[in-house]
């Protein structure tokens, strides 16, 4: 359900955007996800399709652009990504290091006419 409120900032953010722009429309909006952010694509579409109704963005698309995780070992430095459910250092065999990248979550770019 954080969808919607996500969602909703997604959409206030890109028509604030597009008012300082004088924009007429709101053409895409591209996000970047990554994996680890909690957030479902499917969900982001449906409340998106409901609540642009009205708007500057009301023909408006999301392109959505995942990130995947991405490990930097804490004993030897390596970075690597998790295979399924082994998050183990595939070069010493240390327990899961620091998240290097897979919680992104923000608008890439707004596109307006």
């Amino acid at each position: 359900m954080h969808e919607l409120a996500v969602t909703q900032s997604i959409l206030d953010i890109a028509l604030s955007e597009a008012e300082k722009a004088n924009a007429k429309q709101i053409t895409t909006i591209a996000l970047v996800i990554g994996d680890f952010a909690g957030i479902v694509d499917d969900s982001v579409q449906f409340y998106f399709d409901f609540i642009k109704q009205d708007t500057l963005a009301q023909d408006a698309t999301l392109s959505f652009r995942r990130i995947a995780a991405r490990f930097r070992c804490r004993v030897c430095d390596t970075e690597f990504a998790p295979q399924d459910q082994d998050w183990s250092c595939p070069s010493c065999g240390a327990a899961a290091g620091e998240v290097i990248a897979g919680r992104e979550f923000y608008i890439e770019s707004i596109e307006i006419e």
